[in-house]
């Protein structure tokens, strides 16, 4: 590392009780900056090396560490105390770094500096180690480790993305072409994902596009978009990174807090052994908050003793947080909000993950699906959508909550984050808890949710007119149906009261496979893993509300 990189170093290290570290003056024998033992309200210094003192954990606020005494009994997780601290402090200008050690310490920590738009890096397997590969093989399993490089590589990675923090046009923004070539990233994102973000805040947009650039050493916006165009997996990369991937086990506990005493004893009132409550958790990630709801509604069944049936459908656009989330698997490091109690009724330990138990995840489903471009859910009991329509630009904001309230029961109830809420849309809502987002759907409110027509694109730009004969108005009709039908209808069957399958639409692939043997139309034997109790349920209302 140079002696002038341009950041300043925060070492937090575990130490034994009353153990004073020799770490300072071994460091000083290899580097030309400053080494020093942190003090408390230290000013934090570019080019300078601080070290956690014994006995201590650090924080920083407004750019100043601050030394706090550990409190007896507490569980060690140092580096995620001040992760936390420096993401909500730095930002996008937190960087953090995890290396050699035991336990899972710092997974739980690069979760806030991601999502505050930090850069994060792990030490990767080679021949210099890690000694102790635990911790960082627990923050590369979370999914939100930029880079996982080894440690002999890491100096030129980052002097190389702090240094490209000046080359970078702040003003892009706010320049007609830097928006042409915004618009430009948006499209080569939907022809690739099919996802829209043009409806993603501008400068929310503009911070992750930047970060990327800042990773690549890209230093304008046009060569950004250049390499797009170039390289498929960089979309998918700034498509990942666009995406809210960060979410906690029973996150905002003073929020869940308030939804089990509000909402969850009224969904089950009433309720017998042929009722189902249906929940919906949109934009869902890797799953916390979907196993988090599960686990409480759970805890409510047993303590009204009730024989009502419990269905999650849990969507998102992003694959690989499905998958991680349909995995049911977490480093130790990420359940820090789940209790002792909860931890040992509804998760069982394997090695350094904690796995969700049959039973909680048998009733939750996830699916990929898109809140603003598919048909919506319905016939909902509860919606959560927590911390995803702060990143929707206002005039989405607008579409969604009214198709919240067309997915939603009569006197049904919606979860909000708790920097969310239903704006201009009072008419739909009434307001249960308004401090923690605690909302339930009107009767007298009228809601159309609109969705907008979007007809696929055909054939290559630039390849010149061609002459086509003009449609008459039953054949326009017809193709303006078909369309319709093939962009909002949901893959379905058409079945018997037996369940034997006798017509498919388009789509259903992904959901049914025919099973090894003699040819079997039967929709409970084609249903792939994890579907079948849901059909099931599906089915027999189908039948009873015939």
């Amino acid at each position: 590392m140079p002696a002038e990189p341009g950041m300043a170093f925060v070492i937090i290290t575990h130490l034994a009780p009353k153990r004073e570290s020799m770490l300072p003056e071994i460091l000083a024998r290899d580097t030309r900056m400053p080494v020093l033992v942190a003090e408390h309200d230290q000013l934090v210094r570019a080019d300078h090396i601080y070290v956690v003192p014994a006995d201590s954990v650090l924080q920083i606020e407004n750019g100043r560490l601050r030394v706090l005494p550990i409190a007896d009994g507490r569980e060690r997780t140092p580096i995620d105390s001040f992760f936390a601290s420096l993401a909500e402090d730095q930002a996008e200008c937190a960087i953090g770094i995890v290396l050699s050690g035991a336990g899972s310490d710092g997974t739980l920590g690069i979760k806030a500096i991601k999502e505050h738009g930090g850069l994060t890096l792990a030490q990767a397997t080679d021949h210099f180690g890690p000694r102790h590969s635990s911790m960082p093989e627990s923050a590369i399993a979370s999914g939100l480790v930029d880079l996982a490089v080894p440690v002999e590589t890491m100096p030129e990675r980052l002097v190389a993305y702090v240094r490209n923090f000046d080359i970078l046009d702040k003003e892009a923004d706010k320049d007609e072409q830097a928006e042409a070539t915004r618009n430009a990233i948006c499209a080569i994102l939907l022809d690739q994902t099919g996802h829209d973000f043009s409806g993603y805040k501008t400068r929310t947009f503009y911070r992750r596009i930047e970060r990327r650039m800042q990773v690549l050493q890209i230093a304008s916006l046009a060569a950004y978009a250049d390499r797009l165009r170039q390289d498929a997996g960089e979309v998918n990369i700034l498509f990942r990174d666009l995406l809210i991937g960060v979410t906690n086990f029973f996150r905002d506990a003073k929020a869940f807090e308030a939804l089990e005493q509000l909402v969850t004893p009224r969904l089950f009132e009433g309720k017998g052994p042929s009722d189902t409550i249906r929940v919906w958790v949109p934009g869902c990630a890797t799953g916390e908050e979907v196993y988090s709801l599960a686990i409480m509604l759970c805890e409510q069944i047993e303590q009204d003793s009730s024989r009502a049936k419990i269905q999650v459908f849990a969507t998102d656009i992003d694959e690989a947080a499905l998958a991680v989330a349909r995995s049911g698997r977490y480093p130790h490091g990420l359940l820090q909000g789940v209790s002792k109690e909860r931890l040992e009724r509804f998760f069982r330990s394997q090695g350094t993950s904690y796995v969700i138990n049959k039973r909680i995840r048998d009733i939750c489903v996830f699916s990929s699906h898109s809140v603003v471009r598919d048909p919506p859910f319905s016939r909902m009991d509860l919606i959560s959508c927590r911390n995803l329509l702060i990143y929707l630009n206002s005039e989405l904001q607008a579409r969604v909550i009214p198709i919240f309230h067309y997915a939603l029961k009569p006197h049904g109830f919606l979860f909000l984050g708790t920097s969310e809420n239903i704006s201009q849309h009072g008419d739909l809502f009434t307001s249960l808890d308004k401090k923690n987002r605690v909302f339930q759907r009107r009767e007298d409110g009228a809601a159309i949710p609109h969705l907008p027509v979007v007809f696929r694109r055909h054939g290559v730009a630039g390849r010149g007119l061609v002459e086509t004969k003009q449609p008459t108005e039953r054949s326009l009709r017809q193709s303006v149906e078909a369309r319709v039908l093939e962009r909002y209808a949901p893959a379905h069957v058409v079945v018997t009261r037996e369940g034997d399958i006798i017509n498919y639409s388009a789509g259903t692939g992904k959901y049914l496979e025919a099973p090894p043997g003699r040819p079997n139309r039967a929709l409970m034997a084609m249903a792939r893993k994890g579907l079948r109790l849901a059909l099931r349920s599906a089915l027999h209302e189908a039948i009873q509300s015939r």
